[in-house]
């Protein structure tokens, strides 16, 4: 039987409820304010070049943080070791026939290995890629074989504040529109991210999804789907789409997948482990792909992956068939954007998958984009709580051929809520330091680059305060704190 994390109290409130027992942990460190000022300074206001050691609560991915399950974790001792023929890579395309329902599948170390190969093999000089929207690593793979991004959005999917459930669908008549003018020749692939990152984790319905398949079948276009969030997103097909409101998720990761003609995930997302891989019923793509993961990942029955991780995500993949796992993450986030939107704190809305993301654009209207508000928001939130979150806006962009800063559709601090980590008491930290900051948001400023790799800057590079706003936020955080972590 499936259940709800969510429960309701006797007082009326509804609180998210942890549905598993906490064996195995791992210590903290919250560190005072000082302390973190100066790690924040030494990483260059990137909260990507911040130890652990000065973390309390890392928000900054899912990304091979979510919590493994006992089965997981006892199933990795089973591991066969074997080069080639392995036992476990059996038992692995056995889950992926049972979860998606895929007779052909890829191994790959992880989710970009498989970006990778599938541009590289369906991409050439010139084309058109339609998609609900980029990631940054998908953008990078598909420019370099010399195609194009065009992310089809509704226009009313990057508002922050909203009721439309699914935020992450394809705008049809874009679509249409794409293929007319550029040809269908030269659109060689749609892709559909489950959910989507950038827009907040945003899913796409199932109606949405049958019609773009429709369209793809109508120009022989292939439709490619990210399966990393698809468990979140068939959570939220459920919970939204009332044609499924009483199908079992099992039966929704199907159609889902069915509608595919090749699909790629992130083992790190998709079943909390490392890995990854790619998978199609249709034997020309399985053959137009093999040749190249042989070439950059590995043989065909472990790709890149330790075989201890290949059992793992196979345990892993049956259990995102189970709500009360994939529904503990967006529960949580939830609660913390409902908590914060209260509060007139600005937030994505709806809440999606992946974690909450805070609109620093509405958090530091002062602040000007060219400053990079997600980042010094970012940094800001750090300093005062020792939480790690994500810059999701114009750091996390590129550049122009003139030097010029791409602004971001969006300027977002995400922060992410990987599957059974973090507890109620610890997201209400969360919502209690971010309510502090939003107070005093006027202290923070803007931040500079001076150090600025080519490509995805936002992993290395470094930047500095536009002014000494650090320092002022810390001094009113003691007068308010006292002593005070």
């Amino acid at each position: 039987m499936e259940q709800s994390p969510v429960i309701k109290f006797f007082s009326g409130e509804e609180i998210p409820v942890e549905l598993h027992k906490v064996r195995i942990v791992q210590k903290l460190h919250l560190n005072p304010i000082e302390e973190r000022l100066g790690a924040i300074r030494e990483a260059g206001y990137n909260s990507f070049l911040l130890s652990t050691r000065n973390v309390f609560l890392d928000m900054l991915t899912d990304s091979g943080t979510n919590a493994m399950s006992d089965n997981q974790i006892a199933s990795m001792l089973r591991a066969d070791d074997a080069y080639a023929g392995s036992q476990s890579f059996e038992r692995l395309q056995e889950a992926i026939q049972d979860v998606f329902g895929a007779k052909y599948f890829l191994p790959v170390h992880q989710g970009r290995a498989a970006e990778h190969i599938i541009f590289q093999a369906f991409v050439k000089p010139g084309d058109i890629i339609p998609m609900n929207y980029h990631f940054t690593t998908t953008k990078a793979h598909i420019e370099i074989p010399g195609g194009t991004i065009l992310e089809i959005y509704h226009d009313d999917a990057v508002q922050i504040k909203s009721t439309k459930p699914f935020k992450g669908d394809i705008d049809i008549e874009k679509l249409k529109n794409v293929i007319a003018k550029h040809g269908a020749e030269h659109v060689p692939l749609v892709r559909m991210e489950a959910s989507t990152n950038l827009l907040g984790g945003q899913p796409f319905s199932m109606a949405n999804m049958r019609e773009v398949r429709a369209i793809c079948d109508k120009h022989n276009i292939p439709l490619i789907m990210d399966a990393s969030l698809i468990g979140e997103n068939a959570y939220f097909i459920k919970q939204r789409e009332a044609e499924f409101k009483n199908t079992p998720i099992k039966d929704i990761l199907l159609l889902m997948c069915g509608l595919c003609d090749v699909v790629y995930f992130s083992s790190r997302k998709v079943s909390s482990t490392r890995g990854g891989g790619i998978f199609t019923n249709n034997v020309k793509y399985y053959d137009m792909l093999k040749d190249m993961v042989i070439l950059y990942e590995g043989f065909l029955t472990y790709g890149g992956c330790s075989i201890r991780e290949i059992e793992a995500m196979a345990v892993g993949l049956r259990e995102t068939q189970d709500e009360t796992v994939i529904s503990q993450s967006p529960s949580f986030i939830k609660f913390l954007v409902e908590s914060l939107d209260a509060k007139g704190i600005p937030v994505v809305t709806p809440a999606g998958a992946l974690g909450c993301h805070v609109d620093a654009t509405g958090f530091l209207p002062h602040v000007p984009q060219s400053e990079y508000p997600a980042g010094a928001l970012v940094a800001a939130f750090y300093l005062v709580s020792g939480v790690r979150g994500m810059e999701r806006g114009t750091v996390s962009s590129v550049r122009d051929a003139d030097g010029n800063d791409v602004l971001a559709d969006l300027e977002l601090m995400r922060l992410a809520m990987p599957r059974r980590v973090f507890t109620l008491s610890q997201v209400k930290y969360v919502l209690d330091r971010l309510d502090w900051l939003y107070q005093n948001r006027e202290l923070i400023g803007g931040l500079k680059f001076y150090y600025e790799p080519k490509v995805l800057r936002f992993f290395m590079g470094k930047m500095e305060p536009t002014s000494p706003w650090p320092e002022k936020l810390m001094a009113k955080f003691r007068a308010d704190f006292g002593n005070s972590l």
